[in-house]
């Protein structure tokens, strides 16, 4: 990890930029950790806040739209492929596609907020054909809140980033839990109420 810090150190905005890009489409960068030490870095003067928040924006819009097209292009080959490999049937597919056009699309502005979520969410919204113009409605008003909240934490805790971010990746955890299984159950729920009628 801090080789990656000393990257964005090094290459500043650019550094953060293609740094996030990756990171969204999936590969193993640490988002929040790479926001919160630029938050830091605007503290000290390093960062401007206004290019570092356009940095940000850019690269996680870019990389959670690379995540959409994959899907949209390739989602279903890879299904019809690979889905039988992986206990994918059709069927199943189409339970999460009919999901995520209910409610699903939601995940694409709080998902940046779950690791593992933001990359998945985009796959899915691809896959599930979702209008692009629905997309990026609601992905793109999450980057900017996920880079602005980050960033402002970084911002005002300064030099004690990194035991914040500890305590922070706690406690947004089982928030997160607790909203997952109440979103869980109100779909079961809406989903018998459906059916009975």
């Amino acid at each position: 990890m801090d080789s990656i810090l000393i990257w964005v150190s090094r290459y500043g905005y650019a550094g953060l930029f293609f740094l996030l890009v990756l990171g969204i489409v999936g590969l193993p960068v640490p988002d929040e950790t790479l926001l919160v030490f630029s938050g830091y870095l605007i503290s000290t003067g390093r960062f401007h806040p206004v290019l570092a928040f356009a940095s940000g924006f850019c690269g996680s819009a870019s990389g959670i739209s690379i995540s959409y097209f994959i899907g949209k292009t390739f989602g279903h080959s890879f299904v019809e492929r690979y889905g039988r490999y992986i206990h994918l049937s059709p069927k199943r597919v189409n339970d999460v596609n009919r999901w995520f056009h209910q409610v699903g699309h939601w995940l694409l502005t709080i998902g940046y907020y779950i690791p593992g979520v933001r990359h998945f969410t985009a796959l899915v919204a691809g896959m599930s054909n979702l209008e692009y113009r629905v997309f990026a409605a609601y992905a793109y008003p999450g980057a900017a809140i996920w880079v602005g909240s980050f960033l402002a934490l970084g911002y005002f805790v300064g030099e004690n980033w990194r035991a914040t971010l500890i305590a922070v990746h706690k406690y947004v955890l089982i928030v997160i839990i607790i909203a997952f299984v109440l979103a869980a159950v109100f779909w079961v729920l809406r989903e018998r109420r459906r059916r009975a009628v």
